[in-house]
């Protein structure tokens, strides 16, 4: 079993896709990670041996890269930061509305959540 920066790697798949299963990990750095090591990109996690599973580790760990706990970490102290100056980006994120410019008179569900439906004037049935 492949773990990797405190995370079990996916057994099926490709180790290109397996690897940005790892939060701060994305397609490219994954590509170039696989290439600076000489691993095939198309190899199956679960046919990589000890060695090679020690080498991406070694890489993932004594890279500089931050990923998992330490990046969540991070961008959420970046965002308390927003939040706690009280900027445009901090109010907007406060109140859970997109923060790069966005419209929202449409759009914008996944922020704003699902619509609400409100029924006026709507009369309950009279009971006996």
């Amino acid at each position: 079993m492949a773990r990797i920066a405190g995370l079990d790697l996916p057994r099926q798949k490709p180790i290109h896709i397996a690897l940005t299963y790892i939060y701060g990990i994305g397609r490219t750095l994954s590509t170039k990670i696989l290439q600076k090591l000489n691993i095939l990109a198309t190899k199956r996690v679960q046919d990589l041996n000890e060695e090679e599973i020690s080498k991406l580790r070694d890489e993932v760990e004594k890279s500089g890269l931050q990923v998992e706990g330490d990046l969540r970490r991070v961008e959420g102290l970046n965002v308390k930061r927003l939040i706690e100056i009280n900027c445009f980006r901090g109010q907007r994120h406060r109140k859970g509305l997109p923060t790069r410019g966005q419209r929202t008179k449409t759009n914008a569900r996944t922020r704003r959540g699902r619509k609400r439906v409100t029924v006026a004037g709507k009369k309950q049935a009279p009971g006996k």
